[in-house]
């Protein structure tokens, strides 16, 4: 599963478990939640940085029109501060908050990687993030 990213782009997905735990509903309980008709496990949060709001704007929408997520919060103006060959830099950047299915989230990941004009798309868990 994608991680927060170390230099260009960074990528946060969220796991089943931890949104479950947010939910205040175990992550091993299979039941929905108190006739919501939320199943713990079933929803995921992306968020992903943007080098600016038109890039942000363009895969926000083409997210939400490829049924890929609900919902595109974007959070302009934010400050990353991470590595990047070997120096430390520091960004303006947009933020992405992507609400979709977990089932998605391969379909969504994919897309993403595929569209973002950032050099760095993903990170494995074995490396070291500076983030």
């Amino acid at each position: 599963m994608p991680v927060l990213l170390p230099g260009a782009s960074r990528l946060l997905l969220l796991p089943r478990a931890l949104l479950s735990m947010a939910s205040g509903s175990p992550p091993s309980q299979p039941s929905q939640a108190s006739g919501s008709g939320y199943v713990p496990g079933s929803v995921s949060a992306a968020f992903v940085t943007c080098p600016n709001e038109k890039v942000a704007k363009e895969i926000a929408r083409a997210v939400v029109e490829k049924h890929l997520a609900a919902c595109v919060n974007l959070i302009p103006k934010i400050t990353s501060i991470y590595e990047w060959k070997g120096k430390i830099e520091e960004d303006s950047e947009v933020l992405m908050m992507i609400k979709t299915q977990s089932s998605l989230v391969p379909a969504l990941t994919d897309f993403v990687r595929s569209v973002h004009p950032y050099e760095v798309a993903e990170s494995n868990h074995d490396e070291p993030c500076s983030c």
